[in-house]
């Protein structure tokens, strides 16, 4: 019987094969998961008082995984957030963690990073891609960025596209992508959620003022 002591991990993803298997994972490590295939469905079953996070998808039909978000917030819930999608482009990760996201994994997902996060949500920490990597290190990669890589990595974590940044430096958008790949190099971020954290950890950007 789940009581309001018991951890509780929501699972909202169409994909019923990703669904189970994360179920599975999260299961085997002893959590205690509750899988969800629609939204509608998760927001009708959450319970507020639980100590709980929500591991949801982006795009799913019907209710997006963005609009379940602000659904919670417009019901005064504040369940940690862990978005799970294998869409992680500029717009979709910047208003993610505008509106508060715990933390932004993409599929396919390394299950120790995803473990990770889940734990860290359900115990009030900060997720390991931003937490994990010591701050000073953060800053001594940013500082090892040039004027021009800069100029693009700010636009880029703040949700600017590639077209927006070229008009704005008044470059070629192949230069920008040229920047782009150097930043993300320089920086070590697989993932463009990764950088995002780490600019937001580093204290450069505010979440709650992107774009």
């Amino acid at each position: 019987m789940t009581t309001s002591m018991q951890p509780m991990v929501y699972v909202v993803d169409d994909d019923q094969g990703m669904l189970d298997s994360t179920v599975w994972l999260l299961e085997s490590v002893g959590l205690h998961a509750l899988p969800f295939t629609s939204g509608h469905a998760f927001l009708q079953a959450c319970d507020p008082h639980l100590n709980a996070c929500v591991l949801l998808d982006v795009r799913m039909p019907s209710m997006g995984g963005l609009h379940v978000q602000q659904a919670l917030q417009e019901r005064g819930i504040t369940m940690p957030v862990i978005f799970v999608s294998g869409h992680a482009d500029v717009p979709i990760v910047v208003r993610a963690f505008k509106a508060g996201a715990h933390d932004f994994i993409e599929k396919p997902y390394n299950q120790q990073l995803l473990l990770d996060s889940v734990q860290q949500a359900l115990s009030g920490r900060v997720p390991q891609q931003v937490a994990g990597q010591a701050l000073s290190d953060v800053h001594a990669r940013l500082n090892s960025l040039t004027p021009r890589e800069r100029d693009v990595l700010m636009p880029l974590v703040k949700g600017y596209t590639t077209r927006e940044i070229a008009e704005l430096l008044a470059v070629s958008v192949k230069t920008i992508d040229l920047y782009r790949s150097r930043v993300m190099k320089r920086m070590r971020a697989d993932h463009l959620p990764d950088l995002v954290g780490m600019v937001i950890a580093a204290g450069l950007v505010d979440p709650l003022n992107l774009r």
